[in-house]
């Protein structure tokens, strides 16, 4: 199966046309307090130039449902990445009112020090779950990385014995230089980045977004042969 990639926290026409030209699965647009949050009217403009195979995602921290809805709806997205330790009925909630087709991922901040909590891992309604690093004042985009080898260990490599639903999307800290190391150590399903391939926070570096993409799917490749 091929290596599942997005690009997260664009802002902006031209960043999120590099990420699709680039060949990403995925855009990812963030509606939570950040130097990168962008309204649903301005996403909306971004989605109508994009190719219809490119998943449009939407992350969110402690948003309602309505809000949720209302923000897919007006942006036309295909996808939420729910940023936070949700209610464990929420995803269905959201494909009752927008549809099955709707992808939904959720959120593991690993932690080598702590015992991972496998609970999402357990929900039906969630297609994937980011694993992602975090700090005391930033729960994503903070452009450090966790423990792979540990990580591999106790999660992406233990996917059979915990009887995983959702696939495993390896994020926190990843760039061009450094995602084909992630790749090999943790084998996931998907891969996400941020700051790795910003010029500024909020602005993309094209060059780095088309390195990044080219070094996760030659990593992945090598993998498969």
């Amino acid at each position: 199966m091929s290596l599942w990639i997005k690009i997260c926290a664009n802002t902006s026409m031209a960043d999120a046309m590099v990420a699709a030209e680039a060949g990403a699965d995925a855009v990812g647009f963030v509606f939570a307090p950040s130097p990168r949050r962008v309204s649903a009217e301005q996403v909306a403009a971004i989605v109508a130039e994009l190719p219809a195979k490119v998943e449009k995602i939407g992350v969110f921290v402690n948003a309602t449902t309505d809000e949720i809805a209302r923000t897919v709806e007006g942006a036309g997205l295909t996808g939420v990445q729910l940023h936070w330790d949700f209610p464990p009925e929420l995803p269905a909630t959201l494909r009752a009112r927008l549809g099955a087709k709707l992808k939904i991922l959720g959120v593991l901040h690993f932690d080598a020090a702590t015992a991972v909590d496998v609970t999402l891992t357990f929900n039906s309604d969630v297609d994937a779950i980011l694993v992602d690093s975090r700090t005391a004042t930033a729960v994503g985009g903070t452009g450090k990385t966790y423990d792979w080898a540990e990580a591999r260990r106790v999660l992406f490599g233990r996917a059979e014995d915990l009887k995983l639903i959702a696939k495993l999307i390896a994020a926190g800290g990843l760039n061009p230089e450094n995602v084909a190391e992630a790749i090999a150590t943790l084998r996931p399903w998907g891969v996400d980045v941020v700051s790795g391939v910003e010029a500024a926070p909020g602005r993309k570096d094209a060059a780095k977004v088309r390195a990044f993409i080219q070094n996760a799917r030659a990593a992945s490749a090598a993998i498969i042969r």
